[in-house]
């Protein structure tokens, strides 16, 4: 296959690896052959729809890696689902009538693309899917190779998502300055709410990072530092079911012996109860193009903090989010050599005319490979039986049967 011009967007929510991959693509692309020309669509499908696209010259080819120090994405992003064209219509990104994927794929045409990289979750990437076999039912080849990003880690079959190790630290290093709130007043109670819609990797993996700091510091007892008081004493995430008032009575031993109680919250943990309390009251919930629930519009860490303050006799309560803290960050190294490996591959199967996503493919020996776009899936289950979990849990004394927990989940 003869490639003579790439395109890339980055679409869906930010994550810490936008900006790095891009720069990765544009640095191997240069590297193999300067001479195949770069173009990269503003806001994701949004840009692609309306055509508005820059040039990548060879003043941004130089300074390409730069862009790994940096988070965002510097080509912008954007929700928008190729197939919802009532949505497309609505916000005046095609006209009436117009299958918003003809659009697209004219656009593609128009512009001279031979290979599409997408960079985002599993939305994102079906959506590649859906217009890659578009175009190929119209005569037009064009190789699409997606990269996955989400802070959620929960893509299937990808062992780790680019962005998420970054994320983690970055919700850890927010909880500490969050948590340091305990001692602003008594009886309080924290509600360090993080994201994730589906899947609890990202909170317990915070969790789990705060707590090695916690672990690590030297303490003051007899001036009030204490472990206790900076700990972290509940982890809430989706695969877990909540005993409202089973949890209610264990915190409340903690906040009579310690002075405070700091809850670390997935915000899809409890949605589903959420969600049919607020819709047998008659209240419309708000969803996505995408058919989400707008998290932010249902408040999963006032919900919670509802529940839980007055059976903790908490006299002040606070909820912080750390997701827009932690999403728009600059790579860390860990998950820059992870982008670094994915980029390059990504460039090679582009090369080779091999379509899929770049990853750890977990059905095939954790193999880093283009994984066949029918096979990617969210919405992955983070696995509580996992080791690390399992002590996490033990060692902040929150009970828990992960066998139960994953049947129903």
């Amino acid at each position: 296959m003869t490639v003579r011009r790439v395109a890339l967007l980055t679409a869906g929510g930010f994550a810490p690896c936008l900006s790095s991959a891009v720069g990765g693509l544009i640095e191997r692309y240069t590297e193999i052959d300067p001479t195949i020309e770069i173009i990269a669509y503003q806001h994701g499908y949004h840009g692609l729809l309306l055509g508005n696209k820059i040039i990548v010259d060879e003043t941004a080819r130089k300074a390409a890696g730069e862009l790994h120090k940096f988070g965002g994405s510097p080509i912008g992003n954007s929700r928008v689902k190729l197939t919802n064209a009532a949505d497309c219509v609505k916000r005046g990104l095609v006209k009436e009538g117009e299958n918003p994927l003809t659009v697209a794929a004219d656009q593609l045409k128009a512009d001279g693309v031979d290979v599409l990289h997408t960079i985002g979750g599993d939305d994102t990437n079906t959506t590649a899917a859906d217009l890659a076999a578009y175009l190929h039912e119209n005569d037009y080849e064009l190789t699409v190779v997606g990269l996955p990003k989400t802070i959620d880690n929960d893509v299937v079959p990808i062992r780790q998502s680019l962005g998420a190790w970054t994320a983690a630290e970055e919700a850890a290093h927010f909880a500490k300055n969050i948590i340091g709130e305990h001692r602003s007043g008594p009886r309080m109670l924290i509600v360090h709410e993080v994201m994730g819609r589906h899947c609890g990797w990202l909170t317990a993996a915070a969790a789990a990072k705060y707590r090695e700091w916690v672990t690590t510091q030297k303490w003051v007892p007899s001036l009030g530092l204490s472990q206790e008081r900076w700990d972290v004493h509940a982890v809430f995430v989706p695969e877990l079911s909540v005993d409202i008032d089973a949890e209610a009575a264990r915190l409340k031993t903690v906040m009579d012996e310690v002075g405070n109680v700091n809850i670390f919250l997935s915000e899809g943990a409890g949605v589903s109860e959420i969600v049919a309390q607020l819709e047998a009251a008659g209240e419309e919930v708000q969803r996505d193009p995408f058919g989400h629930v707008k998290l932010d519009t249902v408040n999963p860490g006032q919900w919670f903090a509802k529940q839980f303050a007055e059976k903790l006799g908490a006299e002040k309560v606070m909820v912080q989010k750390s997701g827009y803290y932690s999403r728009a960050a600059a790579a860390n190294p860990e998950d820059l050599r992870l982008i670094k490996s994915m980029t390059d591959l990504a460039v090679e199967a582009a090369l080779a005319g091999t379509p899929g996503v770049i990853g750890h493919d977990e059905e095939n020996g954790d193999r880093l490979r283009a994984i066949e776009f029918p096979r990617i899936a969210g919405g992955k289950p983070f696995d509580v039986k996992q080791e690390w979990f399992g002590e996490l849990l033990g060692a902040i004394g929150q009970p828990f049967d992960p066998d139960a927990a994953v049947a129903a989940h």
